[in-house]
């Protein structure tokens, strides 16, 4: 880009210097006012293309604001997008005419979306422009260096230089309130609960956060820096071990959900309303997600747990290269007995029903949660027929076509 810039540039230049020799060799043959005037004001004029060089641009300097659409909890979730505030300032005194300026939004996997918008200078050689991003991916994303660029009054020559004013921020996965479900309100006293049941209610020694402080705590139990730092009582939160325990599976093969990317996206927002969901019930969530670079994070509680795990949904691909009957037998010590695993897919094939028959026989609770793109009445009776064999077998299934399914297919009057 820089090179055609400059080829450019020596054609201009090499244009105004034919016109400079054609006004000497009339300068000197015609001789008069007239010619006198037009050397002149040829020489003025190349002497301000000349001190274009130093307009400032390349040393133009600038402050970025980012408003985010965010939800009520101050997550910003995707579909969202986010308004983009520059202060610039150009320094020097020579004359702008106008600034143009060119911005990229970056998103983890290398994506950009440029934006491109001007201002006039103002007599301090600073301005203001506000663009509005378009709805917005889930993924985190960053801010390149910001170019501006300015032409003469003539529009022949260009100037440009580039300032940084980095911004990253995150857009997590869509997710739709869950008021209930009773697989997860199960949990508490249903039949994945046996394996913990005799363990009582006992606390483990592993610190699990932060609480507030209760009258009657132990001073042992006081978080003395926590309680310095906020200056107020706080108490140190252990685990406890009675916690039912429940795994989310994300199926991340890339055969599972075809030549769509919405499919994998409907999946990971299913994947984080259930964990969201599970949370509020303080239930000891955990996610399994297998992939070329798998991420297993056993069943814990407490705010740490679900920022990891939403962290991670929010830059997760559809990358695995086997299935997920193969990848989860490489993960055989997570399967304790009694766990209630969801596993949510676009897979409705031999592999799955594999992959469920070797978790079932290591005692878990299973319930399979399918994401669906068949629409057509042959299609839907195929999911229903599959969806049919796998409660033939004890098992919990669904199937949703978009995320505002969910509620009503899990909590009832919607099942499918």
């Amino acid at each position: 880009m820089r090179g055609s810039n400059r080829s450019s540039n020596r054609w201009r230049w090499a244009f105004v210097a034919v016109i400079y020799v054609c006004n000497i060799m009339y300068f000197m043959f015609q001789g008069g006012k007239t010619p006198i005037m037009m050397f002149v004001i040829l020489n003025v004029l190349i002497i301000y293309l000349i001190l274009g060089q130093w307009s400032g641009i390349r040393l133009a300097q600038g402050t970025r604001r980012v408003a985010q659409n965010s939800s009520a909890d101050g997550t910003m979730h995707s579909g969202m997008s986010v308004e983009v505030s520059l202060d610039i300032r150009v320094p020097g005194f020579y004359p702008l005419p106008y600034v143009l300026v060119r911005d990229r939004l970056l998103r983890h996997d290398g994506q950009s979306i440029p934006f491109e918008t001007s201002f006039v200078p103002n007599w301090k050689r600073s301005g203001e422009v506000i663009y509005s991003t378009p709805p917005l991916k889930r993924g985190v994303y960053q801010f390149a260096p910001t170019q501006c660029l300015t032409r003469d009054v003539f529009g022949l020559f260009e100037h440009s230089g580039s300032f940084e004013a980095n911004a990253t921020f995150s857009v997590a996965p869509q997710a739709v309130p869950l008021r209930n479900w009773y697989r997860i309100r199960r949990g508490l006293r249903g039949p994945h609960s046996h394996a913990s049941a005799p363990r009582a209610a006992k606390e483990t020694t592993q610190i699990n956060g932060v609480r507030e402080y209760l009258y009657g705590d132990k001073l042992s139990r006081v978080h003395w820096n926590a309680t310095a730092k906020t200056g107020e009582w706080k108490s140190k939160a252990f685990e406890r071990e009675s916690l039912p325990r429940t795994i989310v599976i994300l199926d991340r093969h890339t055969e599972a959900y075809g030549i769509r990317q919405e499919r994998f996206e409907l999946a990971v927002s299913v994947a984080a309303s259930i964990i969201d969901l599970g949370m509020r019930h303080e239930t000891a969530m955990g996610l399994v997600s297998p992939g070329e670079r798998s991420t297993v994070l056993p069943p814990r509680t407490g705010i740490e747990q679900r920022e990891q795990m939403i962290r991670h949904l929010t830059i997760v691909e559809p990358d695995a290269v086997h299935p997920l009957y193969v990848s989860i037998q490489r993960l055989e010590p997570v399967w304790e007995p009694g766990t209630l695993v969801v596993i949510v897919s676009g897979a409705a094939n031999e592999d799955m029903l594999r992959a469920m028959n070797w978790l079932s026989r290591k005692g878990v609770a299973l319930t399979y949660i399918g994401v669906d793109e068949l629409d057509t009445r042959l299609g839907r009776q195929i999911k229903t027929a599959w969806l049919q064999s796998l409660r033939a077998k004890g098992w919990t299934a669904h199937s949703v076509r978009q995320l505002q399914e969910l509620p009503s297919v899990l909590e009832g009057g919607g099942a499918s």
